[in-house]
């Protein structure tokens, strides 16, 4: 064969398996930001096109008279939707089914013969989501704002939600002076955008409190306590913001100056909240069922699945695309607490 003909099919060949991992046009592009800035959103129409289904709401049911006996006179054991009545309280455990268990039926929480039975742990679950859902629609209004959110948000039809994650069990590397791979530098990790980034970018910063820090905030020797083991661990969380809602880093942020937050987009600071309300959920209502959760869905570090910012969003900036489901289901409306108390300082103190 032709030596040069040969070549030129190798770039070829070449050219279009580099070509394969690109999206091809026309792109939408918005600005959203100052030109000159970086600040500019950049999206498939194509890619959203196809994951519209996804992000699809379901009608809601017909409303329920408002009157009518509380289900507690008809109902044994509510321990949380005790203050419906029997119409709104049978619409909402219909939508319940619908929302988490379309295949199982009521039977996925209850037991048939006595519905009041507190034995299967998908109940005691259940009544605790429930308690979470309405603790985000009532004391994480920064963030969730006036859609809020119901169990179809994270469950869209699936027992448990399709977006979750666990701990990961740290990879014993042979050879390395220290015999690991301290948690980076894994192959394929989807968690990290496949990159070598250290690859559980939740536990330091959506179950534990890390600072998400890149740079220190004063200088050295004594104020400066990031390190870049800090940082590439916050790059990873962005990467995973970033996947989970679709977005680009210009969503939150102004390019040139990335810690700076009055040049930031308002969205920054409703990312802030999210961080803090994920973490929140995950400590206070879903970590402390590990005990009855069954061995074969915890993770390989014996943990739970917990939430992440992937759970709600699923690859959109809004989930459901902003679809405000909440609304129509009064149940899961929640109560604000009320503020804490200001502490009064003791005399002779500042």
């Amino acid at each position: 064969m032709n030596p040069t003909r040969t070549l030129l099919a190798a770039v070829l060949v070449g050219t279009a398996l580099l070509l394969t991992g690109c999206e091809h046009p026309p792109m939408k592009h918005e600005q959203i930001g100052y030109r000159g800035t970086g600040m500019e959103r950049i999206v498939n129409p194509r890619t959203v096109a196809e994951n519209a289904p996804l992000h699809a709401a379901p009608e809601a049911a017909p409303a329920a008279p408002a009157d009518g006996p509380k289900a507690t006179l008809l109902y044994k054991n509510l321990q949380v939707l005790g203050d419906l009545n029997v119409a709104e309280f049978n619409r909402t455990m219909a939508a319940f089914t619908q929302w988490v268990a379309p295949n199982e039926g009521c039977t996925h929480c209850h037991n048939p013969a006595n519905f009041a039975d507190d034995s299967k742990y998908t109940k005691v679950v259940a009544r605790r989501m429930i308690q979470m859902t309405r603790e985000i629609n009532g004391n994480w209004h920064d963030h969730v704002a006036d859609t809020g959110v119901t169990c179809y948000t994270c469950h869209r039809g699936h027992n448990i939600p399709e977006k979750s994650w666990v701990a990961e069990r740290e990879t014993v590397t042979e050879g390395r002076m220290l015999g690991n791979n301290f948690g980076q530098n894994r192959a394929g990790m989807a968690s990290v955008g496949n990159s070598s980034l250290p690859y559980d970018p939740y536990t330091p910063f959506l179950l534990k409190a890390h600072e998400i820090r890149v740079a220190g905030s004063t200088a050295l020797p004594t104020g400066n306590k990031s390190s870049i083991k800090n940082a590439e661990a916050t790059h990873g969380l962005m990467i995973h913001m970033s996947e989970a809602l679709g977005v680009g880093c210009t969503w939150c942020h102004n390019t040139r100056a990335m810690a700076e937050w009055s040049q930031s987009t308002p969205q920054r600071v409703q990312a802030w909240h999210g961080i803090r309300m994920v973490r929140a959920i995950n400590n206070d209502f879903i970590v402390p069922l590990t005990p009855i959760t069954p061995p074969e869905r915890l993770g390989a570090m014996g943990d739970i699945p917990k939430a992440n910012c992937a759970t709600c969003h699923q690859g959109a900036n809004k989930p459901l695309m902003g679809a405000a489901m909440a609304k129509d289901y009064p149940a899961l409306a929640g109560t604000a607490r009320a503020p804490a108390p200001v502490a009064v300082a003791r005399a002779g103190k500042n």
